[in-house]
């Protein structure tokens, strides 16, 4: 049996640290509000605040424990540590951390949820792919939210204090963005430059943190749950790299096998479990007799390990659109063009109606626009004031 007296100690230092960290995200009031039987997953990247989310709510309930499942010894079996602790200790929420690292853990929480019908779990992971795996096993036992680096209006609360309300697709596309929204642009360079990451709240210069973060999704959360050999893990490293300091346009499978020296369908396997750990963005073109190969975005602020700003911002800038764009719940495409053909960036589906959008600096025309039938042509930069056809990029933030 595992040391409880060590689990104990966890805790108690995990309810110190929550005492003391004062804001709270969105999620945190949800879970604290919702009812019900079922186990609840978290899941998000790697220093989105997972474990900061659990120990707040380990500070705020005194029947509840925190532990992280990666202190435990393999072939530990959890239901019986739980079982026991409930037992012994009257505990009656469990905040299970890393929970992807333990062999055998859903099963475990299947039979917690069967057998310890009194118990609440809430448990997180940092890899998309084995938390809705085991979502998927666990069939009706267990509801998953997630838990992302900052959305733009989420920075400017936190940052900045600014309180600023959610704005719909639709009031964007007309125009009707609140002023205090547009004065939020001043603000827009320092998120893409890190604002978006927790961590920046405490430390001045988050990237060397950032690239931290990187280097043990790829040696210890991928590998666990992807089945990686020790020799693909400095191709993995190299293919991060090499997307972050190229192009947008023309990085896909293709360009990443020629580039990298590895076949197309390990290009594809490792863009997957990079977007299973959050760190990319696969987008898929539009229409049906199309090669299917997508193009391939960032994580925003993860360029600047490579390049500096004001070499990479029109990367930069299109990462932004599809993570909001994606925070919000809203689909995009992206235009595939013929040999020398310009076309906007982004198709979206909207209404009933298609939208495209092509993202630049200040200057951005509407040369892209030409021969694209659309019902609405957008010109998204950031800074700049709306008016018909042109919105300030920095806005698709509030959506989420």
């Amino acid at each position: 049996m595992q040391n409880l007296d060590h689990l104990l100690e966890l805790h108690d230092l995990a309810m110190r640290e929550g005492r003391h960290l004062s804001e709270h995200r969105p999620l945190f009031e949800v879970l604290r509000c919702e009812a019900g039987r079922h186990l609840i997953g978290i899941v998000g990247p790697r220093g989105a605040g997972k474990t900061v989310l659990l120990k707040q709510l380990a500070a705020l309930e005194a029947d509840a424990l925190y532990f992280s499942v990666d202190t435990l010894e393999q072939g530990t079996d959890l239901f019986e540590i739980v079982q026991e602790l409930s037992k012994r200790y009257r505990f009656r929420r469990f905040l299970l951390d890393e929970i992807h690292f333990l062999r055998g853990a859903m099963g475990d929480l299947k039979k917690i949820h069967d057998f310890l019908p009194d118990l609440r779990v809430i448990f997180t992971g940092s890899v998309a792919l084995a938390i809705h795996d085991s979502a998927h096993d666990l069939a009706r036992r267990v509801r998953i939210h997630s838990l992302e680096y900052f959305s733009f209006r989420e920075f400017l609360s936190l940052r900045h204090a600014e309180k600023l309300e959610k704005i719909t697709l639709d009031d964007l596309l007309t125009g009707q963005i609140p002023s205090a929204h547009l004065r939020s642009s001043r603000h827009f360079e320092n998120y893409l430059a890190g604002g978006l990451l927790p961590f920046s709240l405490e430390e001045p210069d988050p990237l060397p943190l950032l690239r931290g973060t990187i280097s043990k999704i790829i040696s210890r959360d991928l590998p666990t749950t992807r089945q990686l050999r020790v020799d693909e893990l400095p191709v993995l490293e190299k293919l991060l790299a090499f997307i972050a300091k190229s192009q947008v346009d023309g990085i896909n499978y293709t360009s990443l096998s020629n580039n990298l020296g590895i076949t197309k369908y390990k290009a594809e396997q490792y863009c997957a479990a990079f977007e299973q750990a959050f760190l990319l963005q696969r987008i898929f073109p539009a229409g049906t007799n199309v090669l299917r190969e997508p193009k391939v975005l960032l994580m925003p602020s993860l360029r600047l390990l490579q390049r500096p700003m004001d070499e990479v911002v029109g990367g930069l800038r299109e990462d932004f659109f599809a993570m909001a764009m994606r925070q919000a719940g809203i689909g995009i495409q992206y235009l595939k063009s013929t040999t020398g053909q310009k076309t906007p960036d982004f198709l979206v589906e909207h209404g009933g109606r298609k939208i495209v959008f092509e993202i630049g600096g200040k200057g951005k025309g509407r040369s892209q626009f030409k021969g694209v039938t659309a019902d609405q042509k957008i010109i998204l930069a950031p800074g700049i004031a709306p008016c018909p056809g042109r919105i300030p990029l920095e806005s698709i933030g509030f959506l989420s």
